[in-house]
């Protein structure tokens, strides 16, 4: 592959609804520059973006996949995305470093969730937009209901350049309403000729339609127009590349992937009115205290954006980068802001699918990989040690699921520790915390789905087999109300024995107030050496749980009296007893399980309000108030149960045709009903 310039380099994201087509669509452009010979076929995972085994079983993509191929003197870089809303990680990161996205909307399903999500996504960030209208030979596929839906989505912005010739199984070409040609896809051959005399006066309507939207753009030019001079194909295309550029104008283009119809008009068109790195603006950078706006200039000093890494078996982590600015050329030092540490660039490689390319330097503009960066992660800048700079972080979604697990073998917990952080360096949108309250490790992420790859990843990369459970719920116990006992602890064994007597008194405090201890003790009937050991015993009782075996919290002590032996009596004997005196003093009062409550945020469309709404009740929320968005979506803020948390991901999800997605974090404790605390199993049990 040649090295080309930041004017010849397109940067193009593949994003959309899972099952629209985005990798069939990657294999087509493929097989249509040259690249490969044929397409390969999600079905039996020939795909060149597909080559993970997780992927290839599930017949979907699990991860951001990089493609490049020549087109007329361009070099394109695909990057293949997910559209599972379990894998959105690597579609925000692809929109993050990509020029320009291509949504691939399904004519038969429509615009999806998952779509709708990522164009909000890309809006925010001001990226250029292209429709592909996908599976039109397809039946039940509708390229005018396609079209509706994207106008009500997206909004005027939307424009066809295409329209379909044919429908459904007599799908075989596509009319291109700027030049008024229609191109024909018969068994392999391309053909070119006038649009079909029944589809004339349609295309011409809409032609007129795509020239008057196009030329509002320029002023000279719709004078012109207005004044009966039709502009011509070249300028109407150049003032729509403008309206690209600038994210105003959403060129709608259709085709069929697997029947290869369309494929190198889209090729044509990203590199004709595609941006290339040098149409998009300047990339904002902190120095310091302040931000300075990087160009993508060859001669400049070299500032790489490392956007994913990934553990090869083999080689060791690889790291994919895009060059900001500067020219990186084999064997440079750079450093890494974050770490403080250097990095030597070494072997740097293009790859598509399981095929390497060594590339001896990388422009501005283009992306590439390299492997051995020790101190990098995903997210990190590198730059020359002289103008240490640090682009903008990668934006995460919180974790929405959960599960708490272990090595298979007890003698490999060890390696899984170390296995997992190497997991993490590669998945940003995996979260790994270990809980001390029931000493469980727990690892957090976006759905079962992402989770269950993620630990198929850890066996097959480092050999590592795992046992997972729920993650369970911190309960707490607290008293319902004042109790009183004395602990006595007395031991005779020869010699000095054991002897010490504390008599204790508990009381309620507010929640989350914390433990206090108070020493009434008066006369030396405790001496006062010794009242330390007495508190020393509550607070272990404390931590061994109350009657239903869960921690005590929120709890006033006083000692009120006690009895001590001269010879006898000791730290451990008074420690004892406040064990003893607490234990009884709780079950004089009554305890009663607290369990934690999750604030959480629930953005979801507005019609399925009604439904989500039903459901929290269902799970004992406490609703705190709703907030409508401009985009059609609510935002409901509630106050949950965390045990009605466990598995909300996946019913979220189901409840929203997959647009649902919640954030929550712990808000306070509260008391269980008592129904449920009766229900509780041994502690430590899952929910």
């Amino acid at each position: 592959m040649h090295t080309l310039t930041a004017d010849r380099i397109r940067n193009v994201a593949l994003v959309g609804h899972s099952g629209s087509g985005k990798t069939t669509l990657a294999e087509a452009l493929l097989a249509e520059a040259g690249t490969v010979p044929r397409p390969g076929r999600v079905e039996d995972g020939t795909t060149v973006t597909d080559t993970e085994p997780e992927s290839q079983r599930r017949g979907i993509s699990v991860g951001l996949a990089l493609a490049p191929f020549e087109w007329k003197d361009h070099k394109v870089n695909l990057l293949d995305t997910p559209g599972d809303p379990d894998f959105e990680v690597d579609a925000l990161t692809a929109l993050r470093v990509a020029d320009m996205a291509v949504f691939v909307v399904s004519a038969i399903d429509g615009v999806q969730g998952q779509t709708r999500r990522l164009w909000r996504a890309a809006e925010s960030l001001g990226l250029p937009r292209m429709v592909f209208v996908n599976k039109l030979d397809r039946d039940r596929s509708s390229f005018d209901a396609t079209l509706a839906e994207l106008r009500d989505a997206f909004g005027a912005g939307v424009a066809p350049l295409e329209l379909p010739i044919g429908r459904e199984g007599a799908f075989h070409g596509v009319a291109d309403l700027l030049s008024d040609t229609a191109f024909l896809y018969d068994g392999g051959v391309h053909t070119a000729g006038p649009v079909p005399p029944e589809m004339v006066d349609e295309e011409h309507a809409v032609h007129d339609n795509l020239v008057e939207g196009i030329v509002v753009a320029d002023d000279d030019m719709l004078e012109r127009y207005l004044a009966g001079d039709a502009p011509s194909f070249e300028e109407l295309e150049r003032v729509l590349a403008i309206g690209v550029d600038d994210a105003t104008v959403f060129p709608v283009v259709c085709g069929s992937a697997t029947e290869g119809i369309g494929i190198d008009r889209l090729a044509d068109l990203l590199c004709e009115i595609g941006p290339s790195p040098l149409d998009r603006p300047p990339v904002v950078v902190r120095a310091g205290d302040s931000t300075v706006e990087v160009a993508p200039l060859p001669d400049a000093d070299p500032l790489v954006f490392v956007f994913r890494t990934t553990a090869d078996p083999f080689v060791g982590q690889v790291s994919l980068f895009r060059v900001l600015s500067g020219t990186l050329t084999d064997g440079i030092h750079l450093l890494n802001p974050r770490s403080g540490e250097q990095e030597r660039i070494h072997a740097m490689f293009s790859f598509r699918g399981r095929d390497r390319t060594e590339m001896a330097s990388v422009p501005a503009g283009d992306i590439a990989a390299v492997s051995k960066l020790t101190a990098t992660v995903a997210g990190d800048t590198l730059t020359p040690k002289s103008t240490p700079v640090a682009c903008r972080p990668l934006e995460v979604p919180e974790p929405m699921h959960a599960v708490a697990l272990s090595a298979r073998r007890s003698t490999e917990e060890d390696k899984l520790a170390t296995a997992l952080h190497r997991l993490l360096a590669d998945d940003a949108a995996l979260r790994l915390r270990r809980d001390d309250d029931t000493h469980q490790t727990v690892l957090a992420g976006q759905g079962e789905t992402h989770l269950a790859v993620s630990l198929e990843r850890l066996q097959r990369k480092f050999g590592i087999e795992v046992v997972t459970d729920d993650v369970r719920i911190a309960y707490r116990e607290t008293v319902a109300g004042p109790g009183r006992a004395e602990g006595r602890f007395k031991k005779q064994s020869g010699g000095h024995g054991q002897f010490g007597v504390a008599t204790v008194e508990v009381a309620p405090r507010e929640r989350g107030a914390g433990f206090e201890f108070r020493d009434r003790v008066v006369g030396g009937a405790i001496p006062r050496h010794f009242i330390p050991a007495v508190e020393k015993g509550v607070l272990e009782a404390m931590a061994e749980g109350g009657p239903h075996g869960y921690p005590v919290v929120d709890v006033e002590v006083t000692c009120l009296d006690g009895k001590h032996h001269p010879v006898d009596s000791s730290e451990m004997s008074f420690k004892m007893a406040g064990r003893l005196a607490f234990r009884e003093a709780v079950a004089d009062a009554g305890a009663v399980v607290l369990e934690p409550i999750s604030a959480i945020e629930v953005t979801l469309p507005i019609e399925h309000q009604g439904d989500v709404m039903g459901d929290l009740n269902s799970r004992r929320a406490r609703v705190q108030g709703t907030e409508q968005g401009e985009d059609g979506e609510v935002t409901v803020a509630a106050l949950v149960p965390t045990a009605e948390l466990a598995h909300y991901a996946v019913e979220l999800r189901s409840r929203t045709a997959g647009r649902g997605r919640f954030t929550a974090h712990h808000d306070h404790y509260a008391p269980l009903p008592a129904h449920l605390a009766a229900a509780l199993g041994p502690v430590g049990a899952g929910v």
